[in-house]
């Protein structure tokens, strides 16, 4: 929480400047469509991770309105007349820096004109003039109301493309692009430097959705199918061959492409079992945060669960945690022989503690307050160094996993990436709900395992 202080009227000079650089993200683009009332299907854009045009001039007037407010000249500060004008688009993810400069003092009722501009990628989308009466006596402001409206993040998807830039970009079948979001996903993904896209699925559909949002494939390798199930058994063929490094899901059904990757003589199966992992950044908590498995293995045994952790700690560590701590999770944080979980919890860190599994510390039963609150785990006594500092939730089974994924996400305003391991490749696996900036932070987590794998081989081929 910082503090600020305004700048009174008889200290204003014409020319002070103050800017703003931020990125609007997509849990604010959805809180301003509702707040606007602006949430009639028609009315909304062709991809889904931009606003709506009145959305989004009135997200940048508030952030203009914002610094003149809290800024300069500051708490006091009342505006009297805008004349903004909007002409852009403004997409989440996207660095806007807006600026609001002095233009000129005026003796009536201690007003002022200022200039008001925000960029959107290094392109003017809003100029104008506001004009204020500025304050006369000293206030003071802090951010505390803010942070209990805007979530704040912790960039865990901006560092890990940070962390990605300096390597080569992998190798990518995208399994079926055959609508937008999964189109544009590979290609912004392609142009961030993480992927080399091989397009794999009917030539003409897809050459048919890159006119439709005037995207440029040409210089893009095309394998052509038939049909999904096509797609997703030539993907796998090339990563079986060793063309490809990883492969994104497209616009096919999960198990389409999961059939064709666990089949049992041209799949990619490896001695580890297939998991699968979402990597999220929560506004409320400190750090990364994974969470396994939600999406494949729908009541894990014993031994299953040992190699989802497995999968788990290896793509923490390639994510850059040095040794990851693993909450395995149950409803209670004692071992009660009538709840299944708790047993699991209790033997798997039995294995922990024998080396069965290595390179992450593990603790469990864990309730979920326990696993993930200092208080929480201080209020039960419990006394672990996992305990409310988990980097990894294992959960008991598919449905508290993906009701807990989902609430993080829709309820906490959570960002995530999903992605598919104990294969012989990552697979970027999307949900179709998933707009472009989700596909790219998952592309961003498949290189840097694909670069980590290089380093430290994965597990044996079956």
């Amino acid at each position: 929480m910082s503090e600020y202080h305004n700048v009174i009227w008889s200290e204003l000079e014409p020319g002070a400047t103050v800017s703003l650089a931020r990125v609007l993200t997509q849990a604010e683009v959805e809180t301003l469509i509702l707040f606007s009332g602006d949430t009639m299907p028609a009315r909304r854009p062709a991809t889904p991770e931009s606003a709506p045009p009145s959305v989004e001039a009135a997200a940048l007037e508030v952030i203009v309105t914002g610094l003149l407010e809290r800024r300069l000249p500051g708490p006091g500060t009342r505006i009297v007349a805008q004349h903004l004008q909007f002409d852009g688009r403004v997409r989440a993810g996207e660095p806007l820096v807006a600026t609001v400069t002095l233009r000129q003092k005026l003796e009536r009722e201690h007003r002022a004109i200022f200039d008001c501009e925000v960029l959107a990628g290094g392109q003017q989308i809003l100029w104008g003039v506001v004009e204020v009466v500025a304050p006369t006596e000293r206030q003071s402001g802090s951010d505390a109301a803010a942070q209990g409206i805007i979530p704040h993040r912790n960039g865990v998807f901006d560092r890990l493309l940070q962390r990605g830039q300096s390597l080569e970009a992998v190798t990518c079948a995208v399994v079926h692009p055959c609508d937008e979001p999964a189109l544009l996903g590979a290609l912004e993904s392609a142009r961030l430097g993480l992927i080399v896209p091989v397009l794999v699925g009917p030539a003409a559909r897809i050459r048919s959705v890159a006119a439709a949002c005037s995207a440029d494939i040409t210089a893009l390798r095309i394998v052509d199918t038939e049909h999904s199930h096509a797609s997703a058994g030539a993907a796998v063929a090339l990563a079986r061959s060793g063309e490809v490094d990883t492969l994104m899901k497209g616009s096919l059904h999960t198990d389409e492409l999961m059939g064709a990757v666990v089949a049992a003589k041209d799949g990619l199966r490896t001695e580890r079992r297939v998991s699968h992992v979402f990597v999220m950044d929560v506004p409320a908590y400190d750090r990364m945060l994974l969470v396994t498995d939600a999406a494949i293995n729908i009541s894990p045994t014993l031994a299953e669960k040992a190699d989802i952790a497995r999968n788990a700690i290896e793509l923490a560590t390639a994510l850059g945690v040095d040794t990851p701590k693993v909450a395995i999770l149950s409803a209670v944080e004692t071992v009660n022989p009538d709840i299944r979980s708790t047993l699991d919890a209790a033997a798997l860190c039995k294995m922990a503690d024998r080396g069965q599994i290595r390179g992450g510390l593990l603790d469990g039963p864990l309730a979920f307050d326990n696993a993930i609150s200092d208080v929480a785990a201080r209020a039960k006594d419990i006394r672990s160094p996992v305990a409310g500092r988990a980097d990894i939730l294992l959960v008991p089974d598919i449905e508290s996993g993906n009701m807990l994924a989902k609430q993080l996400l829709y309820f906490a305003g959570a960002d995530s990436a999903g992605i598919v391991l104990g294969a012989r490749v990552p697979i970027v696996l999307t949900s179709r709900a998933d707009n472009v900036r989700m596909r790219v932070g998952s592309a961003a987590i498949a290189k840097l395992l694909v670069h980590a794998r290089r380093a430290a081989p994965p597990p044996r081929q079956s």
